[in-house]
């Protein structure tokens, strides 16, 4: 079997798992535990549709990095529940769900599934370095448009997009991002600062929307080469210039907002997928009847079981 890495988007893939199954699904004590059956389910059909040898679970130690704030004060202020001085501010997140992210993190320690996450920034941060510094093909297991940034025909990186349900997954390479939306993955994270994105708080350029923003992009080939058209005024309409020159501001400090970190300092981490050793699957079937886990342990040590 040829290597392959595969990078979960952690907070990601769990949201989805809380929303897809009913929150009915409890531990005897009554805790709820929908998430985690659906994160175990959810991993389990990755593994057994796409073979990775190797897999790590990235994790969002700092959702809303300061440094980004500071840089766009509207950065994800839509989902702030509680700003925390000096540290990571509170996400609005269910409370169901919030009581659910430990027994995760429990779970996927007993199954060696080693999580890795990095102060100060954001589970994108994590899988963009992971990616960068792989030698073998990687999976990105995100809904989250911004990393196809990180999408790499020549090293095979691509991303597997749940957006639109995990029994309707689309594998994006080069080609899938260019037909969507007519730039290279090298030339998204320009594309998503011009255009913007409601959903993390980022306004882009009043006025420049997606296809104007490819526009400008096939023509001057990246932000930095709009910019030095549009200060000379050649290759667009005077309309789309002036637009651009009144961005200039969010323009200065938005690429660095947009654009995943891929030179964190990370620990060294032993992420190859393995069986269960028979101490291993004692303590998942203990934890499996903690928290009812049921069929959902049973079936992704199993997938385990194959690798």
């Amino acid at each position: 079997m040829t290597d392959r890495l595969m990078l979960l988007d952690s907070a990601s893939l769990y949201f989805r798992a809380f929303y897809g199954v009913p929150d009915t699904v409890r531990a005897p004590d009554g805790t709820p535990v929908n998430a985690v059956r659906g994160f175990l389910d959810i991993i389990t059909r990755l593994v057994t549709t796409y073979h990775p040898t190797h897999l790590v679970a990235c994790w969002d130690d700092d959702w809303r990095p300061q440094w980004r704030v500071d840089l766009i004060p509207t950065y994800k202020t839509h989902r702030v529940a509680e700003v925390v001085a000096g540290g990571p501010d509170v996400e609005v997140v269910p409370d169901p769900l919030e009581i659910q992210v430990p027994v995760i993190r429990t779970v996927l320690d007993t199954l060696g599934i080693p999580i890795v996450g990095a102060a100060e920034h954001e589970a994108d941060d994590v899988i963009g370095t992971l990616a960068t510094q792989a030698t073998i093909p990687t999976d990105i297991i995100t809904g989250d448009r911004d990393l196809f940034q990180l999408v790499d025909d020549a090293r095979d990186i691509r991303v597997v997009y749940t957006a639109r349900g995990m029994s309707n997954l689309e594998i994006v390479t080069e080609s899938v991002v260019v037909s969507k939306y007519g730039v290279l993955p090298s030339q998204y994270a320009d594309f998503a600062t011009l255009r913007g994105d409601a959903s993390d708080g980022l306004p882009g350029v009043a006025g420049i929307g997606e296809k104007t923003a490819a526009g400008l992009l096939a023509a001057h080939g990246d932000l930095a080469g709009i910019l030095a058209a549009a200060e000379i005024g050649e290759g667009m309409s005077a309309g789309i210039r002036a637009k651009l020159l009144a961005g200039l501001p969010y323009l200065a400090v938005a690429p660095e907002v947009v654009a995943v970190v891929r030179d964190l300092d990370l620990p060294q981490t032993d992420t190859v997928l393995r069986p269960l050793d028979e101490s291993a699957k004692q303590d998942a079937a203990a934890l499996a009847e903690r928290w009812a886990l049921g069929t959902a342990m049973t079936r992704i040590i199993d997938a385990l079981d194959a690798v």
